[in-house]
């Protein structure tokens, strides 16, 4: 089973994504004005709602779950073909986020969060090296993941070479490059790459980038959490794109 909890992320939800829920859980007890409000969302979606005790929530939830629970179905993740198909269709200029092996569920659904408030048109995750989208991400996301065309890729390197083929600029984030972020070229068709929390981009992803872009550290800190870069990178598309 996939949950989401907390009541930002299951508001998001039900908001978004109605038809995922199976069913709403509300910890026995809990009557205050927030809940109350989420109840009356869910009901108005046909979503059936049901009370449970704390403890059975305590159980299936990864985090704080604000005396509230969605018991959902999956969120299917698009591939390769479904990529292509839709790429006609989508309006220039694209903006791709690009993720290269973010392990952490918690950064991967920031990550999701601030991809949506960018407009970004897809996400590319490699096959292999990604974070599950499980609750603990997209109660992160907080209903972002759910607009977002998330793209399962079996070659990361190979995609990106496609992606430059019809026309993207690829643009990666690394910590020893030449230029600074606000050199990026992100005006036109881009896709921004972050890569994982320890070793940053493998060197393949590295090597297919057009651009290398670094955020200048100015304390005793030597990095940003990826969540964090990734959302300054993809405001400095918006900025640069007038938006």
């Amino acid at each position: 089973m996939s949950y989401v909890f907390g009541l930002h992320a299951v508001a998001a939800l039900l908001e978004s994504s109605p038809a995922r829920v199976r069913a709403l859980y509300v910890q026995r007890g809990r009557r205050d004005q927030r809940m109350g409000a989420l109840v009356e969302a869910a009901r108005a979606q046909g979503v059936r709602v049901e009370t449970a005790d704390k403890r059975w929530l305590d159980r299936r939830a990864e985090g704080s779950h604000q005396g509230v629970l969605a018991d959902c179905h999956d969120l299917a993740l698009s591939d390769e073909k479904d990529l292509e198909a839709r790429w006609p269709t989508m309006q220039p200029p694209v903006l791709l986020l690009v993720l290269d092996g973010v392990a952490d569920p918690r950064n991967l659904g920031a990550c999701l969060r601030s991809a949506n408030a960018a407009g970004v048109d897809a996400v590319l995750l490699p096959r292999r090296r990604s974070a599950p989208l499980n609750a603990a991400a997209l109660k992160t996301a907080a209903g972002g993941a759910e607009d977002l065309l998330l793209v399962e890729v079996a070659n990361l390197a190979r995609r990106l070479e496609w992606l430059k083929d019809q026309g993207v600029w690829v643009v990666g984030t690394a910590a020893d490059a030449a230029d600074k972020w606000i050199q990026a070229d992100v005006a036109g068709n881009c896709a921004i790459v972050l890569g994982g929390e320890g070793d940053g981009m493998r060197a393949l992803t590295r090597k297919t980038c057009d651009q290398l872009v670094g955020l200048p550290m100015r304390g005793s800190v030597q990095s940003l959490n990826v969540s964090v870069a990734a959302g300054i990178l993809l405001f400095e598309a918006v900025r640069q794109r007038g938006l």
